[in-house]
């Protein structure tokens, strides 16, 4: 059967809603919320802290470790579990080493996310901020990109999909820009899970921070942060404890090694269960599989609300430098009230921010129909 046209729906829990905000929180399979029942059954059977526990987590945590590097194309040991994306972030935020006069680059300032922007704006108390001027879709051109290096340029920080207009930024291209030059990191919130394929060998970036809960449809509280086995003598580690470092000589401090030299204190054992079995489903579903078809889907979407009059539409026309996100607004009504009246119909959307303008956004995944995508449609010419 073509995987674009397969309905998957059964294979998550069912009811009447349409969920189409994926870009938040994604639905979990039932076999993750599954595994994760049958974990806590078994952990807490065998005594949480007992010899017989032990191998079991570090089990679990060692296959998860290898499944996010098959999504990735890393090593395991360069993967660190963290709670969130905004882990990862701070990490890099906090933990390298800025010169007085040194400055990094974003991109767009209040048009990035806040995770994406909060902790580099922070840093401008001490370091200079350097901004990349975009387009109407959040694009910039490389050349900014070039001339605003120098040799006092610390980091490049930038998301790699941007999570209000679904814009792909061409990080690959930017990857080879910055090689040897400049530390890159990469906020891959709204790209794990949705896009296809990733190779951070290819994109040459040295960290990157991306969530379970969002298109990998794992659990909430999960986080991944990559970091690139020859980059990991950059960052000091925000946090310290029993399991990251060791002491010598009585009073000396030394880290251990990638992971754990970023681990300390992770105990949320049942979130990875249901992450790796969510990854797994993910990958057996198969990555490209999953962005052909998020890309049918959205281009179905946008389709349809074009021919519906006063419709605005933002983000890239071309299907193939975005992702499954849409956004709209429709002309004199009010975005939330739009958000509201639909989820009055059980249909589940979002509000999000271009800037200072509030839009509707829709953000299908691949387990949604293209049935339910046109049921939307019907309830829009509605309102």
């Amino acid at each position: 059967m073509n995987l674009v046209s397969k309905d998957i729906s059964d294979d998550f829990p069912t009811s009447e809603k349409i969920y189409l905000n994926n870009a938040s929180v994604s639905l979990m399979p039932t076999q993750s919320i599954e595994a994760m029942k049958e974990f806590l059954i078994t952990y807490n059977s065998i005594g949480p802290d007992s010899k017989e526990s032990e191998p079991l987590v570090n089990d679990k945590l060692r296959n998860v470790r290898k499944t996010i590097a098959k999504i990735i194309s890393c090593q395991p040991d360069e993967v660190v579990l963290t709670q969130s994306t905004t882990d990862g972030i701070n990490f890099v935020a906090n933990g390298l080493s800025f010169d007085e006069d040194s400055n990094m680059i974003i991109r767009g300032m209040s048009h990035e996310h806040h995770a994406n922007f909060y902790p580099w704006i922070k840093l401008q108390e001490k370091i200079s901020i350097q901004n990349l001027p975009i387009d109407d879709n959040g694009f910039f051109k490389l050349d900014d990109l070039e001339s605003l290096v120098n040799d006092k340029t610390k980091l490049v920080a930038l998301s790699h999909v941007l999570y209000n207009t679904g814009a792909i930024i061409p990080v690959e291209e930017i990857g080879k820009i910055l090689e040897d030059k400049v530390p890159f990191f990469i906020d891959s919130a709204q790209s794990i899970g949705c896009i296809g394929d990733i190779d951070v060998s290819k994109i040459k970036c040295d960290f990157m921070s991306f969530n379970g809960s969002k298109w990998l449809c794992g659990p909430m509280g999960t986080g991944l942060f990559y970091c690139k086995r020859n980059s990991s003598e950059l960052l000091e580690p925000k946090t310290i404890g029993g399991e990251s470092a060791i002491i010598y000589d009585d009073s000396k401090l030394a880290y251990k090694e990638l992971p754990d030299k970023f681990q300390t204190g992770f105990r949320n054992y049942v979130g990875i269960v249901g992450l790796e079995s969510s990854a797994n489903y993910l990958l057996k579903f198969g990555m490209n599989n999953i962005r052909k078809k998020n890309q049918h889907l959205s281009n179905v979407l946008r389709e349809e609300l074009s021919k519906i009059p006063n419709i605005i539409l933002y983000g890239p026309e071309d299907s193939d430098v975005r992702t499954s996100i849409v956004s709209f607004n429709i002309k004199g009504i009010d975005s939330q009230l739009v958000v509201d009246k639909l989820e009055k119909q059980n249909i589940i959307l979002a509000v999000r921010e271009i800037m200072d303008q509030k839009i509707v956004r829709v953000s299908p995944h691949f387990f949604n129909t293209e049935s339910q995508i046109l049921k939307v449609i019907d309830a829009i010419k509605k309102l």
